[in-house]
């Protein structure tokens, strides 16, 4: 099985299922969450949801790579942070895993908010729609990125 992931609210722990070939497509429509300034999920809209198969309970209190595929390289992820800790906008295409273990593969947003006094109080992600050509590219490039990573992970050990 996958990784488990502590609920911090509920203190469920949520066993992430092992990936499976199978992609469900993310037709459109609205998917946003939200979260503290650490990523643990604050919001999470009933899209979203649906999409994740994990429930409202689930979700609010969990790392938000509660949905994070293991083909996504950290790299991808580590210029994220950067970019929105820095008080910046982010987009890029992301896969994702369902409760189930199937991908789907959107492109994110994230932008910070802010409290009255300027300070980043967390962040908001919306999804959109990504262009299959684009996709295929990018999957092709993360793979390229996650395979250097593992190649560097058994170097260094």
């Amino acid at each position: 099985m996958g990784k488990k992931i502590k609920n911090l609210i509920t203190g469920e722990i949520i066993q992430k299922p092992d990936p499976i070939d199978e992609e469900v497509v993310f037709d459109g429509g609205v998917m946003i969450t939200e979260t503290d300034p650490a990523g643990i999920i604050t919001y999470a809209n009933r899209k979203f949801r649906e999409l994740t198969g994990y429930t409202k309970e689930q979700l609010i209190g969990s790392p938000h790579n509660i949905n994070r595929h293991p083909d996504m390289p950290k790299v991808g992820f580590e210029d994220m942070w950067k970019t929105i800790k820095d008080g910046n906008y982010w987009e890029g295409l992301v896969k994702n895993m369902t409760s189930s273990g199937a991908y789907y593969l959107v492109i994110v947003w994230v932008k910070p908010k802010y409290d009255n006094e300027g300070n980043i109080v967390g962040y908001i992600a919306g999804r959109k729609v990504p262009n299959p050509e684009f996709a295929q590219q990018m999957l092709k490039k993360y793979k390229q990125l996650k395979d250097k990573e593992l190649e560097d992970e058994k170097s260094s050990t």
